[in-house]
C-alpha cells in the first residue's frame, strides 16, 4: 500500500524540517513530497536535506500546488498537511487505518486547540461561518471544512477537479466529496502554534472574502435552481414593491402618473420568471455534470480492488 505525505509550503524554511520529521516517524513507509511555491528563503534546500522528495509549482497559491501535486504524484493513500508545523504527525496513521477501515475517501483532521495565538478569534468564527454556510447548502458531514490536515483516497484525489487557486481549495474539497456523496468522517487533532520565526500566509479579510466567493459560484455552479430561484424571488419582491404604489394610484385615480416606476417593476417581474427559467436549464446540466463526475470517481479502482 503506497502511502504519499504532501506538504505545500511556501516560507517555511523554520517549519519544514520538524514536519517532515514527524511525519517520517509516524508512516515509516510513506514517501514524503514537499511542493515548493516560490519560496524565497532556504525551503528547498533544507526539505532535500531533510530527504524529502521536493518539487516545485511557479503558479502562486495552494489551489495551484494542489493540482499539481495531484496530477503528478501516483499513490494509493494521500496525506495532505500544510508545511507550517501546526498539525499533529501523529495523528496521521489513525487517520489512515480510519481510511482503510471504513473504506473512506477523505478524512478530515479538525483543529482542537486551546491555545489562543495557534487558531486565533477571527479564523476561528470565520471558519464556523462558511462552514456552517456550506452545511446549509450541501450538507452536515464536516464539521472544520478549512483544516489543512486531510487523508484522501485514490479515487477522490484522481477525480478532483482542482479549479481553485488559493486557499479556497479546501472548500472545493469538502464540496466535492459532499457532492458525490463520498464517504468522509473526522478525526479530531492538536492544533499547536507556529514555530518562532514562522509567520502565517492567510489573511482572515482577504482569504475569507475569496472563500465566500468560491462558495457562492459552487452553489450557483451545483446548485443551479435554488441560486437562480433566489435570485428570481428576490427580484420578484423587489418588482412587487416597486409597483406597489403605482397600483394604488392607479386605483385611486386611474391614471399612471410614475411610468417608468411602473415599467421597472414590469421588468423585474419578467426577469425573475426568466433567471427561473435559468436556473431550470441548468439544473439539468449541472445534473449531467454531477452524473460525469460519478462516473469518472467509479472509473478509479477502490482500495479493496
Amino acid at each position: 500500500m503506497r502511502i504519499a505525505v504532501i506538504i505545500p509550503c511556501y516560507n517555511e524554511e523554520v517549519a519544514i524540517p520538524r514536519v517532515i520529521a514527524g511525519f517520517r516517524a509516524a508512516l515509516p513507509s510513506a514517501t514524503i513530497y514537499v511542493f515548493d511555491n516560490n519560496s524565497r528563503d532556504a525551503t528547498v534546500a533544507v526539505a532535500r536535506a531533510a530527504g524529502a522528495t521536493v518539487r516545485s509549482e511557479t503558479l502562486q497559491g495552494k489551489g495551484n500546488v494542489i493540482r499539481r501535486a495531484f496530477a503528478d504524484v501516483d499513490s494509493d493513500i494521500y496525506v495532505l498537511v500544510d508545511g507550517d508545523d501546526t498539525y499533529d504527525a501523529a495523528a496521521a496513521p489513525q487517520m489512515v487505518q480510519m481510511l482503510l477501515d471504513k473504506r473512506l475517501d477523505m478524512v478530515t483532521g479538525t483543529r482542537v486547540t486551546d491555545a489562543v495565538a495557534a487558531y486565533r478569534p477571527g479564523h476561528r468564527f470565520g471558519n464556523r461561518v462558511l462552514t456552517g454556510l456550506v452545511q446549509i447548502v450541501f450538507g452536515n458531514r464536516i464539521a472544520d471544512m478549512l483544516s489543512g490536515y486531510r487523508v484522501f483516497s485514490r479515487r477522490f484525489v484522481k477525480s478532483f477537479p482542482a479549479l481553485s487557486a488559493g486557499f479556497e481549495t479546501e472548500t472545493e474539497f469538502t464540496v466535492h466529496a459532499l457532492e458525490l456523496r463520498m464517504p468522509v468522517d473526522e478525526v479530531a487533532t492538536k492544533y499547536k502554534e507556529r514555530p518562532p520565526g514562522s509567520a502565517s500566509k492567510l489573511n482572515t479579510l482577504r482569504d475569507g472574502l475569496r472563500i465566500l466567493r468560491t462558495i457562492l459560484v459552487l452553489v450557483k455552479e451545483e446548485r443551479p435552481l435554488a441560486f437562480f430561484s433566489a435570485c428570481g424571488l428576490l427580484i420578484l419582491l423587489t418588482g412587487i414593491l416597486l409597483a406597489v404604489p403605482v397600483l394604488v394610484e392607479f386605483g385611486r385615480t386611474g391614471l399612471v402618473p410614475r411610468l417608468p416606476t411602473a415599467v421597472l417593476s414590469l421588468g423585474m417581474v419578467l426577469l425573475s420568471f426568466l433567471a427561473f427559467s435559468c436556473g431550470l436549464i441548468l439544473d439539468s446540466v449541472a445534473r449531467g455534470r454531477k452524473e460525469m463526475k460519478r462516473l469518472a470517481y467509479l472509473a478509479i479502482p477502490s482500495l479493496s480492488s
